[in-house]
């Protein structure tokens, strides 16, 4: 079983506080640092199931294909399970990394940098759209367009 990692933080509220005149309370909250961006929208009902489903689809073709940048040379075997069971290693991978290249060139070149950065990269909604120069709470609707495209390319319902 996977162990979650809280952390706790003390938070000092900057606007009005409903329970107390005080504006310099503090509170204790607790944050799941292995939260993806994709599973805290999710949980929170801001996508559906099939989008959800759609990213972490492409999370795991990106995954498999080991596109993440690295270091030093990983020597570790891809370990992966499903439909690609009868090829080589190496042959899962470019499997994998070219159903990653067909989601994304099916999502548009302007949807697959939110695809990127917050399926695969795990950079929040609010740090993608200050990076990519985009009005902020736009992220959210361009991402379910994009998870959209992406959960029709691998024809999920």
């Amino acid at each position: 079983m996977m162990q979650r990692k809280l952390v706790e933080r003390e938070l000092t509220s900057q606007g009005p506080s409903r329970r107390t005149a005080d504006r310099n309370t503090r509170r204790s909250v607790t944050i799941n640092v292995d939260e993806s961006p994709l599973s805290w929208l999710h949980a929170r009902g801001h996508i559906d199931d099939r989008l959800f489903d759609a990213g972490e689809r492409l999370r795991s073709d990106y995954e498999k294909a080991q596109l993440s940048p690295r270091v030093t040379m990983s020597w570790n075997p891809v370990r992966s399970k499903g439909a690609d069971s009868g090829l080589t290693p190496t042959e899962r991978q470019m499997a994998a990394k070219a159903r990653f290249d067909g989601a994304l060139e099916n999502a548009g070149t302007g949807l697959a940098d939110i695809l990127w950065r917050v399926v695969c990269g795990g950079e929040s909604l609010s740090d993608a759209e200050k990076d990519l120069s985009w009005p902020a709470r736009s992220g959210k609707l361009v991402l379910k367009l994009a998870l959209d495209r992406v959960a029709t390319f691998y024809r999920i319902n």
